[in-house]
């Protein structure tokens, strides 16, 4: 009986001593988001020491290469100067930037402890505002024709979501869903910022502009006027028979001045080669020569 008592009290004993003389760590968040340019603080608390002066290190894992960001009782690497150590181990940065985006690894040792060492894992995630998007809008579409209008930055963290509007009214992402544009065609896309046209109808003219938001904030473009036009045949036959006669008309004239000798058709090279001409009296030939000379001869 007394053995089993003794047992108890002996656990109990060394239950006691391993919380009491155990470094532990805990933290308020192990996800952080902070806006860029605004302050923010990870919590590393101390649940649990003995030893009078621990030492504290934070350390930024960024693509899986540490470096240190609080080492020996000071602040070093690309947090210097814009962040602090608050007691009892917590780091603040005071200026956040898109570079500090990372995971923070928070260390304590304590030599005199029966655990002497414990650390906590911490992402921080810096948000960024999206930048003024760059809108392509079509100037002037025919009625019945497919055009596609588009927008895209590129600075905004988390990745922006895009939304169109026309004559400032909010086009649903889905036509069908509301009654003011079920009759359009459009198919939007939220992640991509196309607004897609299958179908352009005379009701489609407006100024359009797109909106780039996040959890950070948002930016929109200038809006731009798009006017859709309708399609007239009739003033395309009209231009067709324009060019057939202008057609004419020049085939025409160049047969005329052809037909007067303004234009020749023959060009002299140096190649062309013209058989000379020579006067029969200077051209003699072997029969003659015979002859003449029987006849004087004969004389």
């Amino acid at each position: 009986m007394a053995t089993g008592r003794q047992t108890f009290v002996t656990a109990l004993f060394y239950s006691l001593c391993c919380v009491t003389f155990a470094v532990i760590l805990r933290t308020t968040n192990k996800d952080v988001w902070a806006n860029e340019f605004e302050s923010i603080e990870m919590t590393c608390l101390i649940e649990s020491i003995s030893t009078n002066n621990p030492r504290i290190e934070w350390k930024k894992i960024k693509n899986g290469v540490p470096s240190y960001v609080y080492f020996q009782k000071k602040i070093s690497g690309d947090l210097e100067n814009r962040a602090l150590l608050r007691e009892p181990a917590n780091l603040l940065i005071l200026n956040a930037s898109r570079s500090d985006s990372a995971m923070y690894r928070c260390e304590v040792a304590a030599i005199e402890d029966q655990k002497p060492f414990d650390e906590i894992l911490i992402s921080l995630a810096v948000r960024v505002k999206p930048a003024m998007p760059r809108c392509s809008v079509p100037n002037s579409v025919t009625a019945g024709s497919s055009t596609e209008l588009r927008c895209m930055e590129s600075e905004g963290y988390p990745l922006s979501q895009y939304q169109w509007f026309r004559n400032n009214e909010e086009l649903p992402e889905d036509p069908k869903t509301s009654v003011r544009f079920y009759n359009s065609s459009y198919v939007m896309n939220a992640e991509t910022g196309t607004l897609k046209f299958r179908l352009v109808r005379k009701e489609d003219t407006g100024e359009y502009h797109c909106q780039a938001r996040n959890d950070a904030g948002s930016a929109k473009c200038a809006a731009q006027l798009m006017e859709v036009y309708d399609f007239d045949i009739g003033m395309m036959l009209l231009k067709i028979l324009a060019g057939v006669i202008a057609f004419i008309l020049l085939t025409a004239g160049l047969c005329v001045a052809h037909k007067h000798g303004y234009c020749s058709c023959r060009e002299h090279t140096e190649n062309d080669y013209k058989v000379p001409q020579y006067d029969r009296k200077d051209c003699v030939t072997a029969d003659e020569g015979h002859f003449r000379h029987k006849s004087s001869f004969v004389i």
